[in-house]
């Protein structure tokens, strides 16, 4: 009786020792998963900022390409005395030998 007494003890012991075990392993998976889960989410985050980042600077990029094409066309323009000359008549009035400028508005009259 005494050996089967031993015996049951050390059974149940045994199933404590895993149940502590099963416990400890449960707990350790779980803060695992856990901080996985924040990382990844920190770094969804992260990269959604950095994406948005990228994609702000493009447009600004295509915006400043766009406004360099017009700046070279301008430099062309202005190389092109014909053009100056327009330019200077239109805006500062200049005028040749016996031409005469009028400046019409440029608005509707409301009458």
């Amino acid at each position: 009786m005494k050996q089967y007494d031993a015996y049951v003890e050390r059974q149940v012991k045994k199933k404590k020792r895993l149940y502590r075990r099963l416990a400890l392993f449960t707990i350790v998976v779980i803060i695992a998963l856990g901080s996985m889960i924040t990382y990844h989410m920190n770094q969804r985050d992260l990269y959604t900022e950095k994406k948005e980042a990228h994609e702000q600077l493009e447009q600004q990029l295509a915006s400043l390409k766009d406004e360099e094409k017009e700046l070279e066309q301008e430099i062309e323009l202005l190389n092109d005395e014909d053009y100056v000359l327009q330019i200077a008549k239109t805006n500062y009035f200049f005028s040749e030998e016996g031409e005469i400028i009028f400046k019409i508005p440029e608005e509707k009259a409301s009458y």
